[in-house]
């Protein structure tokens, strides 16, 4: 991969795509974390996809929504950090299924 690699600290319970908003890396998340889209797809280091609890129904009813989904794909905010998730890596695909037209960037709650 050609991306920036950059770490950040979190807060446990805290979800991925949040901590990705608070230090202003462009990850959509339209629907807010209500599972209603796939625009915080990610892709998740291997050693730590096996360690998040299984994607529920309609997270994986959005992931097939997803453009080049892999089978370490996860939505970011369905990603909630815990001890053992320290470390965790995850990649922001090439190409992401956008929702906002109108330039709207969400905020970090």
């Amino acid at each position: 991969s050609s991306g920036i690699n950059a770490e950040y600290g979190g807060h446990e319970g805290d979800n991925a795509m949040y901590l990705a908003h608070a230090h202003d890396i462009e990850i959509e998340g339209a629907c807010e974390a209500s599972l209603a889209c796939c625009t915080c797809h990610v892709y998740v280091k291997d050693e730590f996809y096996d360690m998040l609890e299984e994607p529920c129904e309609d997270e994986e009813d959005m992931l097939d929504m997803a453009p080049e989904l892999r089978e370490n794909s996860r939505l970011s905010c369905q990603i909630i950090l815990e001890e053992k998730l320290d470390g965790i890596e995850v990649e922001i695909p090439r190409i992401t299924r956008n929702f906002y037209v109108d330039g709207h960037v969400p905020q970090p709650h």
